[in-house]
């Protein structure tokens, strides 16, 4: 993986920052998390030129660039709130699973955990949890 840069590193911990106050979360409480996540999407925007996720594998990172499913903020968080790489979480340290179908690895894993912030941070959250099928 691509060394980050202090500029890349600062770009996304300002990103970050304002999507935590956008969404009603926060970065992890353990630094071990929440700093490796961001040295992964900072090495990304350095190598590849946008934050890929760095919890994943790809097969192709270009590939999964142009496809933008897994772009910080990836598709499951802009439309579910879950954070598969426990960057954005609640007070407690667990991602947001409310929205998010009972079969889903992340349901399974941490059961229902509330939104902190309905009303805001979701693309479609003005639509109940369940409905639009983008979280399964």
């Amino acid at each position: 993986m691509t060394e980050p840069t202090e500029k890349s590193l600062k770009l996304i911990h300002n990103f970050v920052d304002k999507f935590c106050k956008r969404t009603g979360l926060q970065l992890h409480s353990d630094p071990d998390v929440s700093e490796s996540v961001i040295m992964g999407l900072a090495s990304h925007l350095e190598e590849l030129k946008r934050p890929l996720c760095p919890c994943r594998f790809y097969p192709d990172k270009q590939q999964a660039v142009e496809e933008r499913t897994w772009l910080c903020p990836c598709d499951p968080m802009k439309n579910c709130k879950y954070c598969h790489c426990m960057l954005f979480v609640t007070a407690e340290d667990t991602p947001v699973t409310e929205y998010l179908c009972q079969n889903h690895e992340g349901r399974i894993a941490y059961g229902w955990v509330e939104d902190p912030a309905p009303t805001v941070g979701r693309k479609g959250q003005h639509i109940p949890p369940g409905v639009s099928g983008k979280c399964c």
